[in-house]
């Protein structure tokens, strides 16, 4: 029920935030405790998002979802931004995440291992390569079951 949520809410989402001229990052619905929330994170291409920018897709979301109701029962509707850790879904998140440091787990292991935390140091479409200059490990993208930016202290 979860992905079918998600997706319905996309297609409301989408529209909205790109007239505000904001991305639409993730979506994600889920139960904790006895609250269902659906989180809808979205960010700028340059200089991020601020508390305003939250509010006014928030409203306008609550609104369109009030419209269209995809959700059965109640839920908790927050809009943020995507944080320091942002996840990378799309082509373009890995395109531009090059030369950061990100975090990987894979469906099924790789050299052994389903974890890589690195420097993203190549992406062609096809093959992400993760690590440090001394080892490095390359990932099939059809392969990695998720992935975010990693913030190294």
């Amino acid at each position: 029920m979860s992905r079918q949520v998600t997706k319905t809410v996309q297609k409301v989402a989408q529209p909205i935030v790109e007239k505000e001229g904001l991305e639409l990052v993730d979506i994600e619905y889920k139960k904790e405790g006895q609250n269902w929330f659906l989180r809808i994170f979205i960010d700028r291409e340059e200089g991020g998002i601020d508390l305003d920018d939250c509010t006014r897709i928030s409203e306008k979301l609550s609104e369109a979802l009030d419209e269209a109701d995809p959700i059965p029962g109640a839920y908790i509707l927050e809009v943020s931004s995507p944080g320091v850790e942002r996840p990378l879904k799309k082509e373009k998140d890995f395109r531009k995440a090059i030369g950061k440091n990100v975090y990987i787990t894979t469906f099924e292991p790789i050299e052994g291992q389903k974890v890589f935390e690195g420097v993203l140091r190549h992406f062609d479409g096809t093959t992400l390569t993760v690590g440090e200059e001394e080892k490095s490990f390359e990932i099939p993208f059809d392969k990695v079951a998720k992935a975010r930016l990693s913030v190294v202290f």
